[in-house]
């Protein structure tokens, strides 16, 4: 017979066992991303209050990156600005585009598999060989210009003027909106039919139906492409390093970009984690605002 001590202490290893191993198989993502995302998350905001340029100690200097940043950047407020712009150029635009296609590719039309696989490829080619293609679509004497000069009308330079930069990467963003299309794809496909069968029994047509009953139902899926692309714009790089190097002047100076600059070619690696932080709590005051709009607009069923 097992002594008390000896049964407690099998009933605590048959209890922790499944925890123990629960935790071995985790392990290998739980140290890579302790590596690859915490450290370098607290890393990079002892940084910002130094002055670091790789080579040599990390300086403590306080706030004053910030203040640099704030105040005494100019080139700050301009890649803001831009990338203020481009969330606004794309964003409406490009969840607009994606509702549009998707409720056109749910339609139970011949051929219609293809029709989704073909808009949905743009979104899966990497970053820089989709810049690279459409830096020869956009180019001067590009697909773009010559179709324009078939009807009579003379393109511009487009990834060289100052006016039409930064709408031609817009259109290369818009694009590739064939994952967002995905998404709200699925949700129009779990719509249900007898709410399309209430509004003809009321005597409604195709525009009751789309806005009391389609909008609101894939509304929760809109407001997950708007705070998923707003981030990920949020962030744009690729497209200005690759397409036109933040010019002409700064046209398309991406807040990213000049990120990458002042940490990459000038080694300002104190500078460039304040600016990191920066954009950071940009993208989090721009996701509560998104959250705490939603309530007017979004959604979920079983709400009252």
């Amino acid at each position: 017979m097992q002594s008390p001590r000896t049964f407690a202490s099998n009933i605590s290893w048959a209890k922790l066992r499944p925890h123990i191993v629960g935790w071995a198989f985790i392990s290998p993502w739980l140290v890579s991303f302790s590596f690859l995302m915490v450290y370098p998350f607290i890393a990079s905001f002892v940084l910002s209050f130094t002055r670091y340029q790789l080579i040599g100690e990390a300086e403590f200097i306080g706030f004053e990156n910030i203040q640099r940043m704030l105040f005494g950047d100019e080139r700050v407020a301009d890649a803001l600005q831009v990338t203020f712009t481009y969330v606004l150029l794309t964003v409406p635009a490009g969840t607009a585009i994606s509702v549009f296609v998707a409720i056109l590719l749910n339609q139970k039309v011949r051929g219609i598999p293809f029709f989704r696989t073909s808009f949905y490829i743009p979104s899966v080619i990497g970053g820089v060989g989709l810049a690279l293609l459409w830096t020869t679509i956009l180019s001067a004497n590009g697909p773009v210009n010559a179709a324009l000069g078939w009807v009579g009308i003379e393109g511009p330079n487009w990834l060289f003027d100052t006016s039409w930069a930064l709408p031609s990467l817009a259109l290369k963003a818009l694009a590739t909106a064939g994952a967002a299309m995905l998404i709200i794809l699925a949700a129009l496909q779990g719509v249900p039919q007898h709410l399309y069968e209430a509004v003809d029994l009321d005597g409604g047509g195709e525009w009751a139906k789309f806005w009391h009953v389609t909008l609101p139902q894939i509304s929760p899926a809109i407001f997950y492409n708007v705070i998923v692309t707003t981030i990920g714009v949020m962030q744009s790089f690729v497209e200005a390093f690759i397409m036109t190097n933040g010019g002409p002047g700064t046209a398309t100076l991406f807040y990213g970009l000049y990120l990458y600059r002042q940490a990459f070619e000038f080694y300002r690696m104190g500078y460039a984690s304040a600016l990191a932080w920066m954009i950071f709590l940009i993208i989090l005051a721009l996701t509560f605002v998104n959250f705490r709009i939603a309530r007017f607009w979004v959604y979920y069923e079983g709400e009252e």
